[in-house]
């Protein structure tokens, strides 16, 4: 056994955790990226296990240059790989980083998450978050959203949109109780306060001028603008 093993079982034998259970929580954190109490049985148990040992995984993964971000209201946590910026956390350091848990989105997934950002923001101001910093939103005004701001739609082969609604749910941005309803377009997903942390506002911003830039042309043409078509104003 090295020193360094028998030093972080003799930590862990004053938590009352085994070497495996250690392991556990750590392979957990490196391969998802993301733990959420809310999620599963399974991860809320890792999850109250990483808080009794909070410091110790701290320090462990600090000598990666992995930090945490532990929202404890909201009962998450999340790594941030060396290099990476998150709002409202300060960065630590510039080091080029390519490992597996910065992750790397394709043109359809990072165009969901901006959407989702979007409905998240809104329904915060709107004051329609539960308990959990959750926004809860209808597939069919996701659709609506996709179409009004990125003039794109959902994917239409149900494969493709399970794949797609599935990747976002392994990084905790949303949840939805069974894949076959996202065959409906009345059903429900519920979009995690992570999203705040892909998207931050300025992007919002930037959108916001171009849906308020293309607004006097709809007005000249004389064409009516579609309910809901902004996702930024206040109401629908």
């Amino acid at each position: 056994m090295s020193p360094l093993t028998d030093s972080l079982e003799r930590a862990l034998e004053s938590h009352n955790l085994t070497l495996k259970e250690w392991r556990e929580l750590i392979q957990r954190l490196l391969d998802y990226g993301v733990l959420c109490r809310d999620d599963s049985q399974v991860e809320a148990e890792l999850y109250d296990r990483f808080e009794r040992i909070e410091a110790l995984v701290d320090d462990y993964l600090s000598l990666m240059g992995v930090r945490l971000q532990h929202d404890t209201r909201f009962q998450f946590v999340r790594l941030i790989p060396p290099g990476a910026r998150v709002p409202g956390i300060e960065d630590e350091s510039d080091e080029p980083f390519n490992g597996g848990f910065r992750t790397r989105l394709n043109q359809a997934e990072i165009a969901l998450v901006l959407i989702l950002r979007a409905e998240y923001d809104k329904a915060v101001r709107d004051g329609v978050i539960d308990e959990q910093g959750c926004a809860t939103l209808s597939l069919e005004a996701v659709a609506l959203a996709s179409k009004n701001l990125l003039q794109r739609s959902l994917p239409e082969a149900m494969a493709e949109r399970r794949q797609l609604f599935r990747r976002l749910r392994q990084l905790r941005l949303i949840h939805y109780a069974q894949e076959a309803d996202l065959e409906q377009t009345d059903s429900w997903i519920k979009v995690r306060p992570l999203i705040v942390n892909l998207v931050n506002n300025e992007w919002l911003d930037n959108l916001r001028h171009d849906i308020e830039a293309e607004a006097p042309t709809a007005e000249v043409s004389g064409e009516a603008e579609p309910e809901g078509a902004s996702i930024f104003s206040g109401e629908r």
